[in-house]
């Protein structure tokens, strides 16, 4: 039976959108493997850890009928990936064996049974559904990501908290020395629910949005979350446990601010931190009116100064903070300005974008 007869390009766009998910070593083989489930000309491709299901469909041509199997997907991949992008692949059955031909090269692929594949039990206590454009969740991840916890002890701080409520999307990532958060409005008026999503999970959404308007719908329950997006759907289970109350770590009311641009401070930081030990990364930051001053030096004795000329009134403040976190904040904002508040040298800094009312980012002072 020929499974699909399609442009190698094709096929391969489609396996790369199920196959970030799958990962190179695992306890179960077929974990290893693409789920296909055909019909007629229309395939279905499904992946999974056990913790994430992928799955995208998509019209490949091929004899009409049904049939299901599982093969390696990195295998099917490489592949593709070395195949020529303009030449027709055909995949056919035979045997309890896929072979996949293209040009005058032909491969012999090892199947495991359909009927094996670990797929997800889908929650039935799902919330309702609302929706926003992609790049607009895109954005939003990308705003905070960077200040999720690695590994934590704490396990519910390695991801990223989903809290939709009224009209109102908020995300938010701490490791407990940083905190960012981003905000978008929604159309729907939604009840309160809050999840913690997975870093896993998080950096494929990250990898698999586009930067357009079609809408990416999303749907709650206890233990799971499930979007649907671009012709595909993505079922995670979320992390468990109490997420901080990050409205507490917010700083209100701090009496010193500053605004400049973000690419002249993040230049600056970027020449500061060359000078920075690897295990500690610290920065002196002394801000006074009409000046801020960074300054970095390491164990060989070198150090490095910068200084920016800033439209400032306020304290004289000097700070320690961990250069790595300030860029990491810089680099993921796009606009050209941004706010820093300061109260004095040992409370959290408070950076936000001017024109953009939805995001913030508290980084913690260090000792230097």
């Amino acid at each position: 039976m020929i499974v699909l007869k399609a442009p190698q390009q094709k096929l391969l766009e489609a396996l790369q959108s199920v196959a970030g998910i799958v990962e190179r070593r695992h306890t179960l083989p077929i974990l290893a493997n693409v789920l296909l489930k055909k019909t007629d000309g229309d395939i279905e491709f499904t992946t999974s850890d056990l913790e994430i299901q992928v799955r995208t469909q998509t019209t490949l041509g091929g004899d009409a009928g049904t049939m299901s199997t599982t093969v390696g997907a990195r295998k099917l991949i490489d592949i593709q990936r070395s195949l020529p992008a303009d030449q027709t692949v055909t995949l056919t059955a035979n045997l309890g064996k896929l072979v996949l031909t293209g040009g005058k090269s032909r491969f012999t692929l090892q199947t495991l049974p359909p009927d094996d594949f670990p797929l997800v039990n889908e929650a039935v206590d799902f919330g309702p559904v609302f929706s926003v454009p992609q790049k607009t969740l895109k954005t939003l991840i990308n705003q905070v990501h960077f200040a999720m916890a690695v590994h934590d002890i704490r396990y519910y701080l390695n991801g990223i908290l989903f809290v939709a409520e009224g009209k109102q999307l908020t995300l938010v990532a701490t490791d407990g020395h940083r905190l960012g958060l981003a905000q978008a409005q929604l159309e729907a008026d939604i009840p309160k629910q809050e999840v913690i999503l997975p870093r896993k999970t998080v950096l494929e959404l990250q990898r698999l949005l586009k930067d357009e308007d079609t809408p990416i719908e999303m749907r709650f329950a206890g233990n799971q979350a499930k979007f649907a997006f671009s012709g595909m759907e993505f079922v995670t289970k979320l992390v468990e446990g109490k997420f901080p109350d990050y409205n507490r770590v917010i700083p209100k009311n701090h009496k010193n601010s500053v605004i400049l641009g973000r690419a002249t401070l993040l230049a600056s930081l970027q020449r500061a931190a060359i000078l920075t030990s690897e295990k500690f990364k610290g920065v002196r930051v002394n801000i006074e009116p009409g000046t801020l001053r960074i300054a970095s030096s390491n164990a060989e004795q070198e150090e490095a100064k910068e200084e920016i000329e800033i439209d400032y009134g306020g304290d004289s403040i000097e700070v320690g903070f961990n250069v790595t976190y300030l860029m990491d904040a810089l680099s993921n904002i796009s606009q050209d300005m941004v706010k820093i508040e300061l109260q004095d040298g040992n409370a959290s800094a408070l950076i936000t974008v001017p024109e953009q009312t939805g995001f913030k980012y508290v980084v913690m002072p260090m000792r230097i």
